[in-house]
């Protein structure tokens, strides 16, 4: 079990990323959370197997069709994980 804790810069609020978000997260088994910052980015937090959560953060990169998606940081964290995923 690992988490991580990503910022993905661009166009990535109002194109349904934190919906397409959840939706991947859930398929993938991966808990945490999704949720707009004030300065337009958004912040992901993914636990769960290695190979989910990284599978969750390649797509980050992507993001769902509408989105524009320029930069994606990701990193190692110690937080405690909600229960299932949620849109904050």
């Amino acid at each position: 079990m690992v988490c991580r804790r990503c910022l993905v810069s661009g166009y990535v609020q109002g194109v349904f990323f934190r919906a397409s978000t959840r939706e991947r997260a859930q398929a993938l088994g991966v808990a945490g959370y999704v949720r707009n910052l004030s300065d337009g980015r958004v912040e992901v937090l993914a636990c769960g197997p290695v190979h989910s959560v990284e599978l969750l953060c390649g797509w980050l990169r992507e993001g769902p069709p509408g989105a524009r998606v320029s930069e994606v940081q990701c990193e190692a964290c110690t937080e405690v994980t909600p229960p299932g995923f949620q849109i904050l």
